[in-house]
């Protein structure tokens, strides 16, 4: 489903962007463009961010350190 319409930018891609690392709003802004137009997709995010942050912390509860990959959000690579 689309979150940010001005950006294109579906909920999935907002869930990859946060398993990569990107954990706070202005990640999210910076990484994909939400938020900067109207900013109508603001709470939507938000929710999409709490969500995915708290079924991210349950995965890791259950998956050994040594198996959780330490790697960043790859939207700072991509500008």
């Amino acid at each position: 489903m689309y979150v940010c319409i001005c950006k294109g930018v579906t909920e999935r891609a907002l869930r990859e962007a946060i398993y990569q690392g990107a954990d706070r709003m202005r990640d999210l802004k910076a990484c994909l463009g939400v938020t900067e137009q109207c900013g109508l997709c603001a709470c939507h995010v938000k929710q999409v961010l709490d969500q995915t942050l708290e079924q991210k912390s349950q995965m890791q509860d259950f998956v050994p350190q040594s198996f959780v990959s330490q790697s960043t959000c790859m939207c700072q690579n991509a500008a």
